[in-house]
């Protein structure tokens, strides 16, 4: 019986390719095509398609579609270029896919070329399987690539349960960030905002929860942000602004907003962590160098990353395999951009 047969008495079975095709008003072999990420059908056209599949309750066999071709036992990343910490990432997804039997491409988002222009150039490409790195992408595009290819979340658990996905404990590294400079004596504590980056959410209400935990309720704030080294700047001016009315301690949304916060700063020659303690987020490569010593809080990059790889090949041998949503405990790294508040 093929794919279009009625069977069980003449009730029609689950929905089929030429179901999708007819509904579209195309050729079956166009809908083919669609679904194998093959050039030739406009986007207007693939978007039409899996809006009728969607419909139609269609989904297509993703084993079968890997007998069905030669296999190119290769993974697309999407990263970003200016981000140190998905540099990191990148470092340990190497080994895990060459472990595994799989080659990587990489394709970058950048200013001028957006996270949905680099996937689809890894899908041009023919990669079995995509990893988003902190993507900022529309959760119904996310959940529609990862039918159309094994496709893991890393930096995000807020998939919808539609991917896997790889993440931190964001809520556990914001508070033991929180903790340890009330440990230390600080009771004006500032939290610089990620805005819609990953874990910032997580990372903001986290820091809220603490600060009214430890009775600092009433001196909690949050600074705008976008976990740029931009946004740290502009969060360091809005504060010198008042130096009278200065916290005595931020906690930035990550590493690359920390790093812009320290350089405005010294810049205007307030000393660190003389006058002001600043911490961050990620553990990266930046925070690590001597001049900047940042106290930040690791996410185990490494381990992400082998994860990640693991995921995507996992649903690659097994389509049908349920989403999962892999969590690694963070660590609080102590360095020399913290210190008791002045006059402790």
């Amino acid at each position: 019986m093929d794919e279009g047969t009625r069977g069980d008495g003449g009730k029609r079975g689950r929905p089929t390719m030429a179901d999708v095709a007819a509904r579209v008003g195309v050729s079956r072999a166009l809908v083919s095509l669609v679904f194998r990420n093959e050039r030739g059908p406009s986007e207007e056209t693939r978007e039409r398609v899996f809006a009728a599949a969607r419909e139609l309750g269609y989904r297509p066999d993703s084993a079968a579609q890997l007998l069905a071709r030669s296999r190119s036992k290769v993974l697309g990343v999407m990263m970003t270029v200016r981000n140190p910490f998905h540099a990191d990432l990148v470092e340990g997804i190497y080994p895990a896919a060459e472990e595994l039997g799989y080659d990587i491409l990489l394709s970058a988002a950048v200013p001028t070329r957006d996270e949905r222009a680099a996937v689809e150039a890894l899908l041009s490409h023919r990669c079995e399987g995509v990893i988003l790195l902190g993507p900022n992408l529309d959760g119904a595009y996310v959940a529609e690539l990862g039918r159309r290819v094994p496709t893991v979340v890393v930096g995000r658990g807020d998939a919808d349960g539609e991917v896997d996905t790889v993440h931190t404990a964001e809520a556990r590294g914001a508070r033991e960030v929180v903790d340890y400079l009330v440990e230390l004596g600080h009771t004006e504590i500032v939290h610089i905002d990620g805005g819609s980056g990953p874990g910032s959410a997580e990372r903001r209400r986290a820091y809220r929860t603490a600060m009214r935990r430890h009775g600092l309720e009433a001196s909690a704030r949050v600074l705008p942000g976008d976990q740029t080294e931009e946004s740290g700047a502009q969060a360091a001016e809005s504060l010198l602004a008042d130096r009278a009315a200065m916290p005595t301690a931020v906690f930035a949304g990550n590493d690359r907003c920390a790093v812009g916060f320290l350089d405005a700063m010294k810049r205007a020659g307030v000393a660190v962590p003389g006058e002001i303690s600043v911490a961050g987020f990620d553990d990266s490569r930046l925070a690590q160098l001597s001049h900047i010593d940042l106290t930040t809080v690791a996410q185990a990059p490494d381990r992400q990353a082998d994860l990640a790889v693991r995921a995507v090949v996992a649903r690659l041998e097994d389509p049908a395999r349920a989403p999962a949503d892999h969590v690694v405990q963070p660590k609080l790294i102590v360095r020399g951009s913290t210190g008791r508040p002045p006059g402790r």
